[in-house]
């Protein structure tokens, strides 16, 4: 492997690791704020025992993201010097924007909100919950316009094939920010409320019958049920733009060769860059035209499209883009079934008459969410190719001149730091919820109880 492939792999791997803990504090954030007001508006301690117990993880999810986060950033200088030197006057400021909206507020924030429920009058606290939970989300918007304009760039102009900003709210509001910002806020929405729902069905599984248990399973599973069809719909919407602006991108996920109407919707296949076909395939009748274009008839690019007349391929690699939509959309499906099913057994039974084949199914797909927001990071990325900014900025273009060899060893060091890491932060979410369940949470950690109907003053 060259350069270039490690490179890309590398980063691959660096950003696959980040973006599982931003994907879980930006909603966190928002259920914490939840919790901690429906603690001061009812007294309920069960409230107050919620917020407790997700401010540990919310803590420990910060911690890991900002850290990772760092060495991301490395990577533009080692690994990609070209984008920086092309794209600079852009990403630059887009990525200040975020450190002076998001990480200065949750900086100054984020110490009252997980050691100030006993020390600080109730309104600082829940404000300063607030401000947390909207700087995670500020840091996600500047995070997402940047990544948007790389796949819809406009606003810019080229001088010695260096870019330069002309008009920053044609930079900022770019043709799929709005699409790709809506799509990943409900991702992480959908991702936090399995991990609720999968860690309260553990504890339920291990004997654990407390009110907060009830409540949060109720909570998690109610969240899922309610977001899934939104996702459904904005992943739809995401699609139509990415179709306008992108149709290597949408040709590759349908695993598509030949542009024309009535294009079947591929379920399976194995699609075969060198003879330019899919085999084994199975697929629905018109289904891709239908979809896309809202028509049985619509026109669907095709991937022999995007092949120059010298044979080079100008469209992105078919199968991770291909299988990487099918995971990804297979796991929504999966998620709908689950909490639209809980919602049901809730409601005739009660929390409390789960049956335990649910309550696994739950605990199993406690981290469905990563799933599938990394298969669908790849889709997006790895469909981006051969752009690192769409028409303007290649990967080949940016790559730094590194020697395999140490590309290698760095690629080999990174993941085996990140595996100890991702073991060591599933085993301390279960290890909590164990504690959890025995009753071993120290009675310190336990604010006295707000009264009944109104928010104290202290």
């Amino acid at each position: 492997m060259d350069t270039l492939l490690l490179s890309r792999i590398q980063f691959g791997a660096n950003i696959s690791f980040h973006i599982l803990f931003p994907t879980i504090t930006i909603a966190l954030g928002w259920v914490l704020l939840f919790f901690r007001f429906r603690f001061a508006r009812t007294g309920a301690q069960q409230w107050m025992d919620a917020y407790m117990f997700w401010v540990k993880v919310f803590a420990l999810s910060f911690a890991l993201g900002v850290v990772s986060g760092i060495t991301m950033s490395f990577q533009f200088g080692t690994n990609w010097p070209g984008f920086m030197e092309t794209v600079g006057n852009v990403a630059g400021p887009l990525l200040a924007y975020e450190v002076l909206t998001a990480f200065f507020l949750e900086a100054v924030f984020l110490g009252i909100m997980l050691f100030g429920a006993r020390r600080v009058p109730t309104w600082l606290h829940l404000t300063a919950t607030f401000l947390v939970a909207f700087g995670t989300t500020m840091s996600a918007f500047w995070i997402i316009v940047l990544n948007s304009w790389m796949h819809t760039p406009q606003g810019y102009e080229l001088r010695d094939g260096i870019v330069h900003a002309t008009d920053w709210w044609a930079i900022i509001f770019n043709p799929s920010l709005p699409y790709r910002l809506t799509h990943m806020l409900l991702a992480s929405g959908l991702t936090v409320a399995f991990l609720i729902a999968g860690v309260a069905a553990f504890r339920r599984l291990i004997g654990d019958r407390a009110k907060t248990t009830a409540t949060q399973l109720r909570v998690g599973l109610g969240l899922a049920a309610l977001l899934i069809p939104l996702q459904i719909v904005a992943g739809d919407m995401h699609g139509l733009n990415t179709l306008e602006h992108q149709p290597a991108k949408v040709a590759a996920m349908e695993a598509n060769w030949d542009t024309g109407p009535n294009v079947p919707l591929v379920l399976f296949a194995l699609p075969d860059e060198d003879t330019r076909s899919n085999r084994a395939e199975i697929a629905i009748p018109n289904g891709a035209s239908l979809i896309l274009t809202h028509r049985l008839d619509g026109i669907v690019p095709g991937l022999n499209d995007f092949v120059a007349e010298d044979g080079t391929v100008l469209h992105p690699p078919v199968a991770p883009v291909f299988y990487g939509f099918r995971i990804m959309v297979g796991t929504g499906f999966a998620m709908l079934a689950l909490s639209w099913l809980g919602m049901i057994l809730i409601w005739r039974r009660g929390v409390d008459h789960l049956p335990r084949p649910y309550l696994m199914a739950a605990t199993a797909m406690t981290f469905s969410g990563w799933l599938a927001t990394l298969s669908g990071w790849y889709v997006t990325e790895i469909g981006r190719q051969p752009w690192l900014v769409t028409g303007v900025l290649s990967t080949k273009q940016a790559v730094g001149d590194v020697a395999a060899p140490l590309v290698m060893t760095t690629l080999i060091a990174y993941l085996a730091v990140y595996a100890l890491l991702l073991a060591a932060y599933i085993a301390v979410i279960f290890h909590l919820a164990r504690r959890a369940a025995a009753g071993k949470t120290p009675a310190r950690e336990e604010p006295r109880q707000a009264p009944v109907g109104a928010i104290p003053a202290e």
